[in-house]
């Protein structure tokens, strides 16, 4: 038994040994698989850090890019467009904020349920083909677009799912109907399709928004050459008249004569931009620009500054208007005739259709056509505003032709290339007109001299004339000094001259010692404002083109001087 001790003894000794080697070994593998736990947890660690890092960087990415640049239809968001101001920078059109409705068709469980609930906050919804959209299966679709803020918490508080908001931009107009035909309108789009919104676009815009160039903050804003005070006095007046003489239609323009820009422009019947539903009914149309008429014995103005400027008549010419001029079948009478012989002045003072038509037999009609082509009057005008229309003519001038035409028959233009060429005898420089600001400078460097000094001066005596003794007087106001000439024309309908509905039209410069501006009025188809008057353009186009200028001529800069009035008589001129 003591033998076997020291066995045992050194047996506990080896295996006290083994368990103290074996503990290291344990010891070591713990530390290994330690080791390796850690680098798996590290490694772990920095995979989610990387993807959520990235997703975090994306999201900023997001944050900073510019909504109007997301891509694809679902994601689309209407591009920016620059403020459009008046010449004073009184803001008339301007983006908004506002919200459209999407669906997720594949989220919409019922359809039919999804339509009622909408229905009761969007009545006018087509159900047909909103349920065509829900039951898609697409991803998304529009449902309704620039929602007001009332619409949009009625549809969130319907909870019905599947539906969500976009947030969009639309145009916005302070100044609504006001100036209308001239910033005209954008789609739903916010792309501009008429007036000085369609002219932006056309300069580049639409190209901007195409390569996602157009953001708001680079955008500066578009300034007109309108002043908003005297657009909302020239959108008041032909309103006015338009109720007052119960005609089709009424429209006026201010020109500046030095520099060609229209300091304000409206035609009625209109529309409010903000709510255009009726804008493309016939009768909305800017008449102004867009509508060809005859324009009657305002063309007289451009027969008798022919006439002086042909170097073939002078201020003391006569022409013999004792009896009507016979053409074929056709016979040119005077409408209140004197039956003698007429001075150059008397045939614009007393409207003389037959003194007119001498005076174009003097001129010729080549030089007669001539004429009315370098005015721009029988050309289509080149301006910034889209809606011009191209004036007519006839193919063939014959001797008939430049009778008629001599005092506004036979041809027809646009009211506003009328006013630019009479703003043209006012100074002797055609100057096409602009809805920008131009300076002076600008103006001559693109101007055309097309008168004659002395013609000029004819043409802004017999302004004054006529308003002194002649069918000009209703448009007078104390101060201004103003001149110019009535036309009265029969309407043309269905190819057909009427008996009873007129197209009028009153031309008229102030102050007329040296013309600044000028004004343009029209009344189609005007009736008698009371029974016992006529519907000539005195009584009611002249009517309106003198409220616009006692209204307005303050707005314009112009100053009232009592010191002397026109005072212009015919024995006055050498």
């Amino acid at each position: 038994m003591i033998s076997r001790l020291p066995r045992i003894g050194d047996l506990l000794k080896r295996r006290k040994k083994q368990a103290e080697d074996g503990s290291i070994v344990v010891d070591a593998a713990r530390k290994a698989t330690g080791g390796k736990a850690k680098t798996r947890i590290v490694m772990t660690m920095a995979v989610f850090f990387t993807i959520y890092s990235t997703i975090a960087g994306r999201l900023v990415y997001l944050g900073m890019q510019n909504p109007d640049l997301s891509g694809g239809p679902e994601n689309r968001v209407t591009a920016s467009r620059p403020d459009i101001v008046d010449r004073n920078g009184e803001v008339l059109a301007t983006d908004i904020k506002t919200a459209s409705l999407f669906a997720e068709p594949r989220r919409i469980v019922d359809a039919d349920e999804a339509i009622e609930k909408l229905s009761t906050v969007l009545p006018e919804i087509d159900y047909e083909q909103t349920y065509r959209k829900l039951k898609s299966g697409a991803g998304f679709v529009w449902l309704q677009r620039q929602l007001t803020p009332k619409q949009q918490a009625d549809i969130l508080a319907l909870g019905v799912p599947g539906l969500g908001f976009r947030t969009e931009k639309r145009r916005f107009y302070p100044s609504g109907e006001t100036s209308s035909y001239i910033v005209g309108l954008t789609n739903i789009d916010n792309q501009g399709i008429s007036g000085m919104e369609k002219y932006i676009d056309e300069q580049g815009l639409s190209d901007l928004q195409a390569s996602g160039l157009a953001v708001a903050k680079d955008l500066k804003p578009v300034k007109l050459s309108i002043d908003l005070r005297v657009q909302h006095v020239v959108r008041d007046e032909i309103a006015a008249g338009l109720e007052r003489y119960r005609a089709l239609g009424a429209g006026a323009v201010v020109l500046n004569i030095k520099t060609g820009e229209v300091m304000a422009m409206a035609s009625v019947p209109d529309f409010d931009p903000n709510n255009p539903y009726n804008a493309q009914e016939k009768d909305r149309l800017n008449r102004m620009s867009a509508g060809l008429y005859e324009m009657g014995s305002t063309f007289k103005s451009f027969t008798s500054a022919m006439a002086l400027d042909s170097g073939k008549a002078t201020m003391n010419s006569r022409f013999d208007a004792s009896h009507p001029i016979r053409v074929g079948h056709q016979a040119i009478h005077d409408f209140h005739g004197k039956n003698r012989v007429l001075s150059l002045p008397e045939v614009f003072l007393y409207s003389s259709n037959i003194g007119s038509a001498r005076e174009a037999e003097l001129v010729g009609i080549e030089g007669h056509r001539e004429f009315l082509h370098r005015l721009g009057i029988l050309d289509r005008m080149q301006t910034e505003l889209p809606e011009v229309a191209r004036p007519t003519e006839p193919k063939v001038w014959k001797q008939v032709n430049s009778f008629t035409i001599a005092f506004g028959h036979g041809v027809s233009t646009t009211p506003l290339q009328a006013a630019v060429g009479c703003a043209a005898l006012m100074q002797g420089y055609l100057i096409e007109p602009t809805f920008l600001v131009r300076s002076e400078e600008d103006a001559m460097a693109v101007a055309k001299k097309v008168v004659s000094d002395k013609t000029v001066e004819g043409m802004r005596y017999l302004y004054t004339l006529n308003a002194e003794k002649g069918s000009a007087r209703n448009a007078r106001v104390p101060g201004y000094r103003v001149g110019g000439k009535t036309g009265t024309a029969e309407k043309v309908i269905n190819g057909r001259y009427s008996k009873d509905l007129n197209f009028n039209t009153f031309v008229a410069a102030f102050p007329m010692d040296d013309p600044q501006y000028l004004v343009f009025t029209i009344a189609d188809a005007p009736h008698p404002e009371k029974p016992g008057m006529t519907d000539v353009a005195a009584n009611n186009a002249g009517v309106m083109a003198g409220n616009i200028i006692r209204r307005a001529a303050a707005m314009l800069g112009v100053k009232p001087d009592f010191s002397h009035e026109n005072g212009a008589t015919l024995v006055s001129y050498q």
